[in-house]
């Protein structure tokens, strides 16, 4: 399979009234405060891992357009079981070049080159590497480099997976916030460096180190990874998100080549739709 040389964005979709109302009515933000909370969000993952969440699964699947018939099973005990059902073999065919990047999940993809600074300018905000990471050392590895980041919304498949063979390291979790990961939030706030968070390190024989950050949102029960330090294989789970739309970060060393109309497409304000396993990117020679 090819490097992807051209694909369409699509604009972010436009945020409705409450969410407006949350970040730009000061009554709205006392609320918000409640609502980034870890507490609400265990709350609110305990009711929807609950055989009392089932009603939600039918109008949920019928407003996202979801074609259960994808999926190994539409017999689902919670709403939970529903939000993180498992895709059926071969419907995302793994990109077969060990010298490839293949995409870990579903989603919307923005691609940032990370400058000499560290700064990576996401929406409106700006980040370094040191603040997503927390982790100086780690973050100079990057310079120079390139930032994927993936945005997951509650219709797209919330499993994701591995990019690359190799060893990957500890998971490192990072507490923090819970602010939703659409437009309105990112322009306003550093959400990515604010939000609650987890990262590996993975260690690659053909693309080097890479690290994979998967960040929390409002009302996510859990960022739930199956595995600690062991050796990986491209396109094994390496696991799920539950209630909520969120995020899969990868951060790059500069010796992967990313196609270029990824970063146009950013520049333009446009987000790329990828699905898991694609091929995103090469090895240089």
């Amino acid at each position: 399979m090819a490097i992807i040389t051209h694909r369409d964005g699509i604009p972010p979709e436009k945020d409705g009234g409450f969410l407006n109302f949350l970040y730009h009515n000061f009554l709205g933000r006392i609320l918000l405060k409640f609502l980034i909370s870890r507490p609400l969000s265990i709350i609110c993952g305990k009711f929807l891992d609950s055989s009392c969440s089932r009603f939600l699964i039918k109008p949920f699947v019928k407003n996202n357009n979801i074609d259960l018939n994808d999926y190994e099973s539409d017999n689902f005990r919670c709403f939970n079981d529903c939000f993180v059902r498992k895709i059926k073999d071969g419907l995302r065919p793994i990109d077969a070049s060990l010298n490839s990047l293949i995409s870990p999940c579903d989603g919307l993809l923005s691609a940032y080159r990370i400058t000499g600074d560290e700064i990576i300018p996401i929406k409106q905000s700006a980040y370094s590497v040191c603040d997503l990471l927390e982790n100086r050392e780690l973050a100079a590895h990057f310079k120079g480099g390139t930032c994927l980041v993936f945005r997951l919304c509650v219709n797209h498949y919330h499993r994701y997976g591995y990019p690359v063979n190799g060893v990957k390291g500890d998971n490192i979790f990072i507490p923090g916030k819970l602010h939703t990961v659409r437009p309105i939030a990112l322009a306003s706030l550093p959400v990515f460096s604010r939000n609650c968070r987890e990262y590996t390190v993975m260690e690659s024989e053909h693309l080097g180190k890479i690290v994979q950050m998967e960040v929390g949102a409002m009302l996510v029960g859990k960022i739930k990874n199956h595995h600690g330090k062991c050796s990986i294989t491209r396109g094994d789970e390496k696991g799920m998100f539950l209630y909520g739309g969120s995020t899969v970060i990868l951060l790059l060393e500069k010796n992967i080549q990313i196609p270029e109309f990824l970063f146009e497409n950013t520049k333009n304000a446009l987000e790329t739709p990828i699905k898991m396993n694609e091929e995103i990117g090469k090895a240089l020679a």
